[in-house]
C-alpha cells in the first residue's frame, strides 16, 4: 500500500469514527409540541399518541392547513389537515377542538 492510499483510508475511517451512529443512520427527529397542559381533561386522558398529535396541532396549525386531510372527513367541514385536531373557527386564545381524532 502506498502512501496516498494509506493516507485516504486513515481519512476515511477516522471520518466514520467521528461522526459514530450519525454517519450510518437516521438522526433523530424532533419537532415541536405545544404544552399538554393547553388540552382539554378528554384529550388528556386519551393514549400518548393521541396527545402527541393534538400537541403537535396546536403548535404547527399554520402548516397543517396546507396539508390535506385523506380519511374523508371533509364532508364534516374540515378544510385541512389541522381541522381534524382543531376546529377552524377557534384562535389561538381559544381552541376549540375537534374530537374526530379521538376516535
Amino acid at each position: 500500500m502506498n502512501r496516498r492510499n494509506f493516507l485516504l483510508q486513515t481519512f476515511l475511517f477516522g471520518t466514520a469514527a467521528l461522526a459514530g451512529k450519525h454517519a450510518f443512520g437516521a438522526l433523530e427527529h424532533r419537532y415541536e409540541l405545544a404544552p399538554e397542559a393547553l388540552l382539554p381533561k378528554d384529550i388528556r386522558s386519551a393514549s400518548t399518541e393521541v396527545r402527541e398529535a393534538y400537541r403537535f396541532a396546536i403548535a404547527n396549525r399554520d402548516t397543517l392547513r396546507y396539508i390535506p386531510c385523506y380519511c374523508g372527513c371533509g364532508a364534516d367541514g374540515h378544510t385541512s389537515n389541522a381541522s381534524c385536531y382543531i376546529q377552524d373557527n377557534s384562535t389561538p386564545k381559544k381552541l376549540l377542538f375537534d374530537r374526530m381524532s379521538l376516535a
